[in-house]
């Protein structure tokens, strides 16, 4: 999710749901360590709880890193296990780690030794064409005993010559029983899976197998996916948010963010999916892609944007969750 899930994502989603765990970009550590810390690791206290995810191979740098998330106030460090790019296999960090789950223990155990803050693993369940189920057992279970009892596991192999990042959300065969089959071997940790899910009924399908579901491309490109999530899953009775309404809890935002310098383009673009799917939703995404219309706009535009959709939505019949018998 580089370059999709920053600050300004992360808000918009936040509101969509007051529940979710929200997860940042992967940042490595010799960027943060040797980099613009606030442009990396500022964030807004709306979007808690929030982990701060990291990339890198060095368990000192990699406890230093983690000791910044936990001072700028994070929820959890993530570790990444699981990106196939070139660029990150050059940095020797991402999905190749899986290959030295000795080293991916000593970070861990550097981390956990250096922040108080839970610390947790993403990977892949394999690497190129072996599909060995002991290969992926024996990553988790090193991991494990250098005290990560947290993993995310994102249901692909990794293929790390010959195709692209896009190409190995794709390529590589789904295959969920191999999760399954680690959260019946290793009962004790905290299982959770990634990787295709982009429905409820495909959610709490897996839900009754594991005990958490990540959710990616699908929540990006269908925010409100995430909408009822907090009934579904955490058991709250507030009214479901409105598509309207989280546009216009989006205005305080881009004013205060417009007065700071940042352009409109740079938070209008998470938000395209909003209306996704819906009547009026080719002309919502128009308004909010125009380089025209964005240059020096404000929350004046999404107000256009709310004005030109909702009655399209709305002689459609629409609702945007308005009850959960629509949901």
């Amino acid at each position: 999710m580089m370059d999709w899930t920053d600050r300004h994502c992360r808000f918009f989603l936040r509101q969509v749901s007051r529940h979710v765990r929200l997860y940042t970009e992967m940042v490595t550590t010799p960027a943060l360590l040797h980099g613009d810390v606030p442009r990396h690791l500022d964030f807004d206290p709306a979007e808690h709880p929030l982990a701060l995810q990291l990339g890198g191979s060095d368990p000192a740098m990699l406890a230093l890193a983690a000791k910044l998330g936990e001072r700028w106030g994070y929820d959890e460090i993530n570790l990444n296990c699981g990106c196939p790019s070139e660029r990150v296999q050059t940095g020797s960090f991402g999905a190749c780690l899986m290959a030295e789950p000795d080293t991916v223990a000593l970070c861990v155990r550097a981390m956990r030794d250096a922040v108080a803050l839970p610390v947790t693993v993403k990977h892949r369940i394999g690497l190129d064409a072996d599909e060995d189920y002991g290969f992926v057992r024996d990553f988790v279970g090193a991991v494990a005993a250098a005290g990560c009892d947290v993993f995310i596991v994102h249901a692909r192999n990794a293929v790390l010559k010959g195709l692209s990042p896009k190409q190995n959300r794709e390529v590589p065969r789904l295959r969920y029983e191999v999760v399954h089959r680690l959260k019946r071997e290793f009962p004790a940790l905290t299982i959770v899976v990634n990787g295709g899910l982009a429905t409820w009924p495909a959610i709490e399908r897996e839900l009754a197998l594991v005990d958490g579901v990540m959710l990616g491309r699908a929540a990006y490109h269908d925010p409100m996916l995430l909408a009822t999530a907090g009934w579904r899953l955490f058991g709250d009775e507030s009214p479901l948010p409105t598509r309207a309404g989280v546009l216009r809890a989006m205005l305080p935002y881009v004013a205060a963010q417009s007065a700071r310098g940042v352009p409109l383009r740079s938070i209008a673009r998470h938000m395209l999916g909003l209306y996704h799917g819906m009547p009026g939703c080719r002309r919502f995404r128009q308004l909010l892609s125009d380089s025209a219309r964005l240059a020096g706009a404000g929350p004046e535009l999404l107000e256009e944007a709310l004005e030109a959709v909702e009655p399209a939505f709305d002689e459609a019949g629409g609702r945007s969750f308005a009850s959960r018998s629509e949901a």
